[in-house]
């Protein structure tokens, strides 16, 4: 059944809008569950949900998801359920550093799309939200969320590549007297990783494995040209 994913900045309301959605969405033979942001971090919460999502209830995520990167993993795990999903933003709050910068809902990505924004108090599109839970039609899977472990040699070459050369670099970047704090750059990625305390090889390691296991669930040939920048995001979430 449908996912509804919440975001917007601390202090915005979206636990309250999600206790609104609770009530308005359950039914006699319908759950609605509320998945929240907790200290497991991103990794966690795209767990839980692809735990919780079933043929028959309705999964709410009550989290920031300020990352358009996370709210496209979240997307890629509603097309393999084939379930429909939509999107809520929360207008208000404010930044809590040094949390992620907000990446705005644009309506231009399918991931964020159907959008639906709330300012304040004002009441929720009820009426739009069940519709577009209840009476769309999913977004069938397609090449870059079916599972298909083997399907490109070169893409899992690929995804070997860029993640060595990502642990690498971090490793090269702490070994020359990096800081906390200092920002490390890899070459043709335009993110880059801030780190809050050094990271030994065993921890990246078993970070990179995570990321590979779940990148080839989910291969893309638009994730391509971008791996170097999601394993630096998968970085930046998973090591607090």
């Amino acid at each position: 059944m449908p996912l509804v994913v919440l975001c917007g900045l601390p202090g915005s309301g979206k636990s309250r809008r999600a206790e609104e959605l609770r009530e308005a969405l359950r039914g006699e033979d319908r759950q609605v569950h509320v998945v929240v942001d907790e200290t497991g971090g991103r990794a966690a919460l795209r767990t839980e949900v692809e735990r919780r999502l079933n043929r028959r209830d309705v999964v709410i995520v009550d989290a920031g998801n300020e990352l358009k990167s996370f709210r496209y993993e979240l997307y890629c795990v509603t097309k393999q359920a084939g379930t429909p999903h939509c999107l809520l933003h929360c207008v208000g709050g404010a930044p809590h550093p040094p949390a992620a910068p907000f990446e705005t809902p644009d309506s231009r990505n399918r991931w964020d799309r159907p959008l639906f924004i709330v300012h304040g108090q004002e009441p929720l599109p009820l009426a739009d939200i069940r519709a577009a839970l209840f009476e769309s039609r999913p977004p069938p899977p397609n090449q870059s969320t079916r599972s298909q472990p083997l399907q490109s040699s070169s893409f899992l070459h690929q995804l070997d590549r860029v993640t060595q050369e990502v642990l690498a670099a971090v490793l090269a970047a702490q070994s020359s007297g990096l800081q906390a704090g200092e920002r490390i750059q890899v070459a043709g990625a335009s993110e880059g990783l801030v780190l809050s305390r050094p990271v030994g090889m065993a921890e990246l390691s078993r970070l990179r494995r995570q990321f590979i296991s779940y990148t080839k669930m989910h291969p893309s040939d638009e994730n391509l040209s971008q791996l170097a920048n999601m394993f630096l995001q998968y970085l930046s979430r998973s090591i607090q």
